[in-house]
């Protein structure tokens, strides 16, 4: 007998969005009875049944509909009029949309990137933090923490990159801020920033122009200074700053409207001091 939640566990570890059709009442004579169920995969694949035939490819239509809205929705069907179908009941379907976890990736243990995390776990995010300091490492006490705590480079390996992947980066080093920016700025992602000074972000934004390192489309989608400005200084408060920004783009499924320099003042000393 197929586990379909296990299946829809195993999709949504791996990125995968899914729909869930749910047969919840049936009245007359109908192929299955409430309770029957269906996984249908983005491509159009399913696992399960709800009762085959012109029913059935109507419901995988409609959950490839409801995957695009990702908002629920109870669908009636009438087997003979609308299906043609001779046993004539009526089937009422329950599709829900089942989303991959918004994974938010942290580059750098330190206090801004603690207090990210911390907040972060809070609003359900599935938090990774990178950092080869195992010193600063120790210093994550969240439990629902994922910690890599291994070169920048070698983190990419264990990480999957997708539309609901958030990228905070704020390292020790502007040199490695600037290689984990290069290595992520072609990929699919949700949000992509960087923290740093009003010098930094000039100097890498001229760097990776002049080195062809991205197009200027592509670096105009990054939040550098990340955050939103509101003249704060700890880094709870820059950490609230930063979480604000990626909630707003988590939530409107926008990039960043990003102005030159918004966050300049309260990343500045920051970025300059490793902090």
């Amino acid at each position: 007998m197929i586990d379909i939640f296990k299946i829809v566990a195993q999709e949504k570890a791996i990125g995968n969005h899914t729909a869930l059709c749910i047969v919840v009442s049936t009245k007359g004579s109908t192929p299955l009875k409430a309770g029957s169920k269906m996984l249908v995969l983005a491509n159009g694949k399913i696992v399960g049944t709800i009762g085959g035939g012109s029913l059935e490819k109507k419901v995988i239509e409609d959950a490839l509909e409801v995957m695009e809205t990702s908002a629920p929705k109870l669908f009636q069907h009438h087997l003979l009029q609308e299906h043609g179908m001779c046993c004539g009941g009526t089937v009422n379907v329950y599709i829900e949309s089942i989303m991959p976890p918004e994974k938010l990736i942290i580059y750098g243990a330190g206090h801004v990137g603690r207090a990210l995390s911390n907040y972060a776990t809070s609003l359900a995010f599935d938090v990774y933090v990178v950092d080869d300091r195992k010193e600063e490492m120790d210093k994550l006490e969240n439990s629902a923490v994922h910690k890599i705590t291994s070169g920048y480079a070698e983190s990419f390996s264990s990480i999957i990159f997708d539309a609901h992947t958030y990228i905070a980066i704020m390292t020790y080093d502007h040199k490695i801020d600037r290689a984990i920016l290069a290595s992520c700025i072609k990929k699919e992602v949700a949000y992509l920033g960087m923290i740093g000074s009003r010098r930094k972000v000039e100097v890498t934004r001229k760097m990776f122009l002049s080195n062809q390192t991205c197009h200027a489309d592509e670096m105009a989608k990054v939040d550098m200074p990340m955050g939103f400005d509101i003249k704060g200084t700890s880094p709870e408060e820059i950490a609230i700053s930063i979480l604000a920004k990626i909630i707003e783009v988590k939530n409107t499924k926008k990039a960043p409207q990003i102005s030159e320099y918004s966050n300049s003042e309260h990343n500045s000393t920051l970025a300059e001091c490793g902090f």
